[in-house]
């Protein structure tokens, strides 16, 4: 399986429609590459939320989803005031995990869990 890196996720943000916009100026190169592998593997995800075209929540599985060419299901959301886009072409790519061993750990299970999976298949995909 291959490894998402920034220049992977760039090209994808750059060079192609993105259809839904963007709310983060940041995202987590690993939390993408993990969700990614996870994806290409089978393992089924919460939807995102979205409110007119705008993620309210999913960014990361959004911009996997497309990685994988896999569709991804999102449910209605609502914005505030306050929410503003951000351009793709302009979001700041972080190399540094946001998540730690232990919430790696919870998400795992969760993903297990949500699964219907074992957590050991889990930790098996990621390897």
């Amino acid at each position: 399986m291959k490894q998402i890196t920034e220049a992977i996720i760039r090209d994808l943000i750059c060079n192609n429609t993105v259809e839904l916009k963007c709310t983060h100026k940041k995202l987590c190169v690993p939390i993408i590459n993990r969700i990614y592998k996870k994806m290409v593997a089978g393992i089924r995800f919460r939807n995102i939320k979205v409110h007119d075209r705008i993620i309210c929540d999913g960014h990361h599985r959004y911009i996997a989803s497309m990685l994988a060419g896999l569709p991804v299901e999102a449910n209605p959301s609502l914005t505030t005031r306050g929410t503003q886009v951000v351009a793709w072409e302009s979001v700041n790519l972080e190399h540094n995990d946001w998540d730690t061993p232990e919430m790696i750990g919870i998400l795992n299970q969760q993903d297990a869990a949500f699964n219907n999976l074992p957590l050991e298949k889990i930790i098996e995909i990621l390897k």
